[in-house]
């Protein structure tokens, strides 16, 4: 059933069916995507600090917005973690900004010209990067991705097409309205980033299908969505299915630090991918570390479940089971192993990880040395939190996405990983005999 959503200037009404709707938008965007892609590096970044500054001068409203999607989603008895996910605070939405205003100030990778070499037949053949055309976001209760996606879909030269979850409608509309006034204010064209005006999921299936109009999909929610995509999309998928990361505090680790980062890897924030689900500890300091932590813990009402060596050091902790080992609670909930090794360590992280984020507390630079070699996951992290698995944090100026894709882009996805390469050739009248 097409249902085209209320309250907003909505093109979708004006269609007889989902399907010519859907196709208008792809031709909207790929027409767009052409000016984007031709746009040079000031205009993009006028753009940009014009989206920055309509946002910060309409905090007020964004988060009325967000007010009225969280009494909903509080009425639908949605859970904290969705409720943390959804919600809009005045520091997030400085940091929007900020995000766009340090995208601006990146240097631009579009036309950028890499690997150029001499031939013995006196060509010279590089590599030239270049945008990858429309990308297609489709997320759920973020809204905060809607600035994000915008931004750098704008910096590296493609359009963009929204489909944000219906339980952040009101929020992305006017998200989305700062960042129409910013692509006018720099004289290109509105259709560089569109929000599916439907809450119809068939538009998702749609979407993901097109191949004419749409390059690239990057899913941004649960796993049920993602696997639904990678299982239906025709269209090429940057996404990750589990945030299942770990923190192994190593026997040589300093013991202050090891508090802290372990503390913070959990409970800095709860509803984040890069938030730690499971604690490995060695066996040989796991007596000194995990009592305080522990505590720690039980003082923010955080649930641990422990292996048998665990709990004899922590009676308190609840019984691990099997699956508890490949969770991704999203919630202060905290699965913790003692392991005998790094080895073993390692290979915990390899059978039940979901190589997005890894990190080890140790002093001993051989044994991190290994720990960053041999972890396979998309971020591996020494003596630091797993929270900072993050654009912002990497200096990317905001993310579309963490990928733990080994093809194309992995880690968190900036600028380059929304860019491709062609190759160049540049002659002097060469012909080939």
């Amino acid at each position: 059933m097409f249902i085209p959503l209320k309250n907003t200037v909505n093109r979708a009404e004006t269609f007889k069916s989902l399907a010519d709707y859907m196709n208008a938008v792809g031709v909207a965007a790929r027409q767009a995507a052409t000016q984007v892609a031709r746009a040079d590096t000031a205009v993009k970044n006028k753009a940009l600090m014009a989206i920055a500054d309509a946002i910060a001068r309409s905090e007020n409203v964004l988060l009325e917005a967000n007010a009225l999607d969280v009494r909903a989603a509080q009425k639908k008895n949605a859970d904290a973690a969705f409720i943390d996910r959804l919600t809009l605070k005045p520091i997030m939405i400085a940091t929007m900004a900020e995000g766009l205003r340090q995208i601006a100030a990146l240097s631009d990778p579009i036309g950028a010209i890499s690997d150029l070499a001499l031939r013995p037949s006196g060509i010279q053949v590089g590599k030239m990067r270049v945008p990858l055309g429309v990308i297609g976001i489709i997320y759920e209760a973020r809204p905060n991705v809607t600035a994000d996606a915008a931004g750098l879909c704008l910096k590296a030269g493609n359009a963009v097409v929204l489909r944000g979850g219906s339980e952040a409608l009101n929020s992305n509309h006017a998200i989305v309205a700062c960042v129409h006034e910013g692509l006018r204010v720099a004289g290109l064209p509105e259709d560089a980033a569109q929000v599916v005006d439907t809450a119809d999921r068939e538009a998702v299936g749609l979407l993901i299908r097109d191949e004419a109009h749409i390059d690239v999909i990057v899913p941004r929610g649960g796993k049920t969505l993602i696997e639904r995509i990678s299982a239906e999309a025709k269209v090429p998928v940057i996404k990750h299915l589990d945030g299942v990361c770990h923190v192994y505090i190593d026997d040589d680790a300093d013991l202050e630090k090891a508090i802290r980062i372990a503390d913070n890897a959990k409970t800095q924030r709860y509803g984040t991918c890069n938030t730690m689900e499971t604690l490995l500890v060695h066996q040989n300091i796991a007596p000194t570390v995990l009592p305080p932590l522990a505590k720690i813990y039980q003082s923010k009402g955080v649930e641990l479940r422990g292996c048998a060596r665990a709990r004899m050091i922590v009676p308190t902790m609840n019984e691990a089971k099997e699956d508890d080992w490949r969770a991704e609670y999203l919630a202060p909930i905290l699965a913790v192993r003692v392991v005998d090794s790094l080895d073993q360590a390692i290979e915990h992280i390899a059978h039940y990880g979901s190589q997005h984020t890894d990190a080890i507390v140790s002093e001993n630079y051989t044994a991190a040395q290994r720990f960053l070699r041999e972890v396979d996951s998309s971020s591996v992290m020494v003596n630091a939190s797993t929270r900072f698995a993050d654009g912002f944090e990497y200096g990317l100026g905001a993310e579309i996405g963490i990928s733990t894709n080994k093809l194309h882009a992995r880690g968190p996805v900036g600028l380059e990983g929304l860019t491709t390469q062609k190759w160049i050739v540049l002659g002097s009248g060469q012909i080939r005999g």
